[in-house]
């Protein structure tokens, strides 16, 4: 029995293999004279795909990949290269600190989990892949807003209130902005209760060179066992794997150049 091909599906898989070709953010007019489509038809697919979060629309308004390819890409058997390269990572961030480890990405003013190891121990943090947990919090947060530039991070404090999670939050943006920036200098975003009572983390950034996906990996623990004295060497740990991480990162890099 024949089949009749479904135009609509046709197109949006054009528009993704273009913005998978061209590796950076489009808008609805360059989409649609690539493709020589009408703008009209092209906004309307378009519009669609971000609804349903296979497309993201950012500060800008050009699209990129959305965070369901990511979750989708984790379950269809982490075929998504970010997964791919960075899981064995967060398997040896668990092993060798007990901590829940995570690799997440940002969505806009949520971060989401699109990997996680936590096997390692009895006790542990545990959040489910596809989770969203908010930007401004928290270790996670520090780390991905770190990769942005200076008046990308004033524009999402201006417009955005820092919430008391705890009595620990920072809600004071200058002191909040500086946090930030000592994550470029040290390499290391520090959670100490910010989120939840009890829980401390860690987060490294993760070098992708895609300038619209900004990338970090956190491992969580309870507060007695990550305490002060243990931080200094749990922080020098991760901040080797972040070595290790974006050394493959850039490898990938150089090698698409050549390529």
């Amino acid at each position: 029995m024949e089949f009749k091909r479904v135009p609509a599906i046709d197109r949006c898989f054009a528009i993704l293999q273009l913005l998978a070709k061209e590796r950076h953010p489009l808008g609805i007019s360059e989409i649609a004279k690539a493709l020589g489509q009408y703008k009209g038809t092209i906004f309307n697919t378009v519009h669609t795909l971000a609804s349903l979060e296979i497309l993201e629309q950012g500060v800008d308004g050009k699209f990129r990949f959305g965070t369901c390819l990511y979750t989708l890409g984790n379950t269809a058997g982490k075929r998504s290269e970010i997964i791919q390269t960075v899981h064995p990572f967060l398997e040896t961030i668990n092993q060798k600190t007990k901590l829940s480890a995570f690799l997440g990405i940002r969505s806009d003013l949520k971060a989401v989990i699109i990997d996680k190891v936590d096997t390692a121990n009895d006790l542990k943090i545990s959040s489910e892949v596809g989770m969203r947990m908010p930007l401004l919090c928290g270790a996670h947060g520090k780390a991905m807003m770190s990769q942005l530039s200076d008046g990308a991070i004033d524009k999402i404090l201006s417009e955005n209130e820092l919430k008391q999670f705890t009595h620990h939050s920072i809600v004071e943006k200058d002191a909040y902005k500086e946090e930030i920036l000592d994550v470029r200098r040290q390499g290391i975003a520090y959670d100490r209760e910010e989120y939840i009572e009890g829980i401390v983390a860690l987060s490294i950034p993760v070098k992708t060179h895609r300038l619209d996906l900004q990338t970090a990996v956190w491992a969580v623990g309870l507060k007695r066992p990550a305490n002060d004295e243990s931080l200094p060497k749990l922080a020098n740990f991760l901040r080797s794997v972040a070595e290790e991480i974006n050394n493959r990162f850039d490898s990938a890099s150089g090698d698409a150049c050549i390529n």
